[in-house]
C-alpha cells in the first residue's frame, strides 16, 4: 500500500493517512511447533529484530515550533497550540531549525535548544483478538531529552519513565486503546543543549567549540517514528546472542515483557536464513516459563547441529524465530538472524574462529548521512579491502548492523563520549552504553567495543581514581556479562593499568605523521613496548606495564593523508603511494591490525577516501588490503 500525505484529516482512513504495513499476524500455535514465519525481505524500520505485526509509519510532516524561552510546559502547549511551522520527520532540529531560520529570526548557535512537534492521525481499526494485542508508538532515535503526549496525556516508556534520556536509540510507549480518539494528535517535546557532561561524540560542547574535528550538533527527531501492535504478553525486540562455536551451541538472552501472570513456553526454532517459507527447522527447543507481571531477562541455549561459523570471508547467518505461547495456545513473536563466531585476543595476535585475523580497518564517521548514503559506504568500504569499520563514536541506523552482519564487515562500536569528566557524565556515559548494548547485541559483525577515546570524557584518568576506577568497573562488567566482545578502556592513549594488568584487551596507539621515516619510527617505538613519545599521551597510565607482546598492538588510527593537521592536501595519486608504503610498514611488524582514517569527508575533516553522497572511490579499489602484500611474503618466504 503506497504512502500518502502524513497530515491527516478526519475523512481519511488510518490506512491511507499513514501506510500501514501487514508484515503477519499473531496466529494460534500447533503443540509440535509449527512452521517457522515467513522472510521479511527488507527490513522497513530502524530496528535489528523484527515483529510480525502491523505498523504504519508517521514519518513526513509536522508541526514545529522552536521553545526558545521554555514556555511551552508552562502555557500546556500539548493542550492545544497553533504551531507557526512545519518540519520534515525524520530530521535534526538543526536543519528545521535552518529551514526555517527566516521566520524564526534565531542565532545559528544555540547554548540550549527546545523544539516542539506535533502530529494528527487518525483512529486504527479496533483490536481483535480477545483483547491480547495493544498498541505502542516506538521512536527509532530522538533527543536527548525528549517528552511525549498522546492525546494531552504524558506517556510513560516501557522503562517507567516520563522523560526519555538519549538520542541514539529507539524507545517505546504503550497506548491504552481507550484514550484513542477518532482523530489522535501526537505531541514531543525535545530538549538538547551544550552541556559537556551528555554523550555527545565529535559534536561541538561548552568544551569542544564547532571546527576542526569539532562537529555541527545533530539532535532531535532523527530516526522514524511508528505506530504498532504489540502483544500484552510478548519478547521484547532486544535479544543477545552469544555462540559456543566449539559445541555448535548458541546462547539467546530474551526480555520477557509480562501483563497477565502465568505459565507460558518459550518455542525456539532456528533456520538457515535464506530457506523458504516451508522450511524445516534445523533445531528446535521448547522452555516452560512461570512468569510473573513486568520484565525479565531469561537465557537459553539451543544446539545447532553442525553449524557452520560466520566470518568476513563466509558471513553464514542464521534466522532465529522465537515465540512466547500463553496457556491458551496464543503465540507472541519476534525474528532474526545471527552467526555463530568467536573473538580472541590472545598474545600478539587476534583470533575469529580460532584463526589469526588481521584488522584491516576503515574509520567511519556517519555524520548526517541517510539510511542509503551510509549502505554505499559501506560497501565502499569493503571495496577498499576493508575487513573491519570503526563506527567512531556515534551511533547509526540498525540496519547498518544487519548490513555488515550480510556482507561479513567486521565492526568497532565506540560509546559517544561526554566532553567532561564528572560523577554526572560517568553515569550519563553508563547509560548510553547499556542502551546501546540492549539494541546491538546481536550481530556477529560488531566485536569491540571502545568505552571512552582519546580520553574525552575522561581527562582526568591519569590523575583521578575515581575516573579509572568507573572504566575498570565497566570493563569487567563487559567481560563477565558479554563475553562475546572485545573491550578497549580508552582507546588511543592512556589506558589504564592496575598491578601491571592491562585493563584492554588490546593495546591501542593513534600515530600520525605524514613522513615516512618518522612512521617507522614510531612503529618500531611501539612494538618494542615504548610507552611514552609514541603517541600523544603516554601509552598506559596508572601502575606500571611492562609490555612483553602479552596483548595485541593495534594502529586503530593513522593517515589522514589530506587533512591539513595530518599532511595537507594530496592528490590521489600522491595519497594511494603514501597509503601503500605506510600500510607496508605495518605488515612488517607484529602488529594485529590498523584503522586507516578515515572513510568520507566530514565538514572541515578532507580527508576522506569515498564520495560522501555517492559512494565512489577516489583511489584504487583493495588499496587498504593487506592479504596480497602477506601472501607475496609467504611465497618468497617459501621459495
Amino acid at each position: 500500500m503506497s504512502s500518502t500525505h502524513p497530515n491527516l484529516s478526519v475523512t481519511e482512513s488510518f490506512e491511507e493517512s499513514t501506510a500501514v504495513k501487514k508484515i503477519q499476524e499473531p496466529r494460534e500455535v500447533e503443540a509440535d511447533g509449527g512452521a517457522g514465519s515467513p522472510r521479511s525481505t527488507e527490513n522497513p524500520l530502524p530496528r535489528v529484530v523484527l515483529r510480525p505485526n502491523t505498523y504504519s509509519l508517521l514519518d513526513g510532516e509536522w508541526k514545529f515550533s522552536l521553545d526558545q524561552d521554555d514556555r511551552g510546559l508552562r502555557e500546556a502547549w500539548y493542550l492545544g497550540y497553533k504551531y507557526p511551522h512545519t518540519a520534515n520527520w525524520p530530521g535534526s532540529v538543526e536543519e528545521h531549525m535552518a529551514q526555517n531560520k527566516d521566520e524564526l529570526q534565531t542565532p545559528a548557535w544555540q547554548d540550549k535548544v527546545i523544539a516542539w512537534y506535533e502530529r494528527e492521525f487518525t483512529r486504527p481499526e479496533k483490536l481483535e483478538s480477545g483483547g491480547k494485542r495493544i498498541y505502542q508508538i516506538t521512536f527509532g532515535a530522538c533527543g536527548y531529552e525528549t517528552r511525549v503526549w498522546l492525546n494531552g496525556r504524558l506517556l510513560t516508556d516501557i522503562e517507567g519513565g516520563e522523560v526519555h534520556y538519549g538520542e541514539y536509540n529507539s524507545f517505546s510507549f504503550e497506548i491504552n486503546e481507550d484514550h484513542l480518539l477518532p482523530v489522535n494528535w501526537l505531541t514531543v517535546r525535545i530538549s538538547h543543549s551544550m552541556d559537556a557532561e551528555v554523550p555527545r561524540g565529535k559534536q561541538e560542547s561548552h568544551v569542544y567549540k564547532r571546527g576542526g574535528i569539532w562537529y555541527q550538533t545533530y539532535a532531535g527527531a532523527v530516526r522514524s517514528v511508528w505506530l504498532e501492535t504489540v502483544e500484552r504478553n510478548r519478547l521484547r525486540s532486544r535479544v543477545g546472542v552469544q555462540g559456543l562455536i566449539e559445541d555448535s551451541l548458541v546462547r539467546f538472552n530474551f526480555t520477557t515483557r509480562i501483563q497477565d501472570p502465568g505459565q507460558y513456553t518459550l518455542r525456539l526454532n532456528i533456520y538457515e536464513r535464506d530457506g523458504g517459507d516451508n522450511a524445516v527447522p534445523l533445531a528446535t527447543s521448547d522452555y516452560p516459563l512461570k512468569l510473573e507481571a513486568g520484565q525479565k531477562s531469561q537465557y537459553v541455549v539451543i544446539e545447532v547441529p553442525n553449524a557452520e561459523l560466520w566470518c568476513p570471508e563466509n558471513p553464514h547467518l542464521y534466522r532465529f524465530v522465537a515465540q512466547l505461547i500463553d496457556a491458551s495456545g496464543y503465540s507472541a513473536e519476534i525474528e532474526g538472524h545471527f552467526g555463530l563466531r568467536k573473538i580472541e585476543a590472545r598474545g600478539r595476535h587476534l583470533y575469529l574462529n580460532n584463526q589469526e585475523i588481521y584488522l584491516d580497518g576503515i574509520l567511519y564517521q556517519p555524520g548526517t548521512a541517510t539510511y542509503d548514503e551510509m549502505k554505499r559506504h559501506m560497501y565502499a568500504m569493503k571495496e577498499l579491502g576493508c575487513n573491519l569499520v570503526r563506527v567512531h563514536i556515534a551511533g547509526i541506523d540498525p540496519r547498518i548492523y544487519n548490513l555488515a552482519d550480510e556482507m561479513g564487515l567486521l565492526l568497532w562500536v565506540e560509546v559517544p563520549s561526554p566532553h567532561s569528566s564528572t560523577k554526572r557524565s560517568r553515569e550519563n556515559h553508563r547509560l548510553e552504553l547499556m542502551r546501546m548494548l540492549a539494541l546491538i547485541e546481536t550481530n556477529p559483525s560488531v566485536i569491540i567495543w571502545s568505552l571512552y577515546n582519546e580520553d574525552w570524557g575522561a581527562q582526568d584518568i591519569a590523575t583521578n581514581p575515581e575516573t579509572r576506577a568507573y572504566i575498570m568497573e565497566v570493563f569487567h562488567f563487559m567481560k563477565i556479562r558479554y563475553p562475546q566482545f572485545l573491550v578497549v578502556d580508552n582507546d588511543g592513549w592512556q589506558h589504564i593499568s592496575y598491578e601491571g594488568k592491562l585493563k584492554s584487551d588490546m593495546l591501542t596507539a593513534h600515530l600520525y605523521t605524514p613522513e615516512l621515516d618518522q612512521w617507522k619510527i614510531l612503529l618500531d617505538k611501539l612494538t618494542a613496548g615504548e610507552m611514552e613519545g609514541v603517541a600523544v599521551l603516554p601509552l598506559v597510565i596508572g601502575d606500571q606495564y611492562f609490555y612483553r607482546g602479552q596483548t595485541p598492538v593495534i594502529v586503530s588510527e593513522w593517515g589522514g593523508f589530506g587533512f591539513s593537521d595530518y599532511g595537507g592536501p594530496k592528490s590521489s595519486e600522491e595519497r594511494t603511494e603514501q597509503i601503500r608504503a605506510f600500510k607496508k610498514e605495518l605488515r612488517k611488524r607484529r602488529i594485529a591490525g590498523d584503522v586507516y582514517t578515515q572513510a568520507t569527508n566530514i565538514e572541515e575533516e578532507k580527508n576522506g577516501l569515498i564520495d560522501f553522497h555517492t559512494g565512489e572511490l577516489s583511489v584504487p579499489p583493495g588499496l587498504l588490503s593487506t592479504r596480497d602484500f602477506v601472501e607475496r611474503n609467504d611465497d618468497q618466504k617459501n621459495g
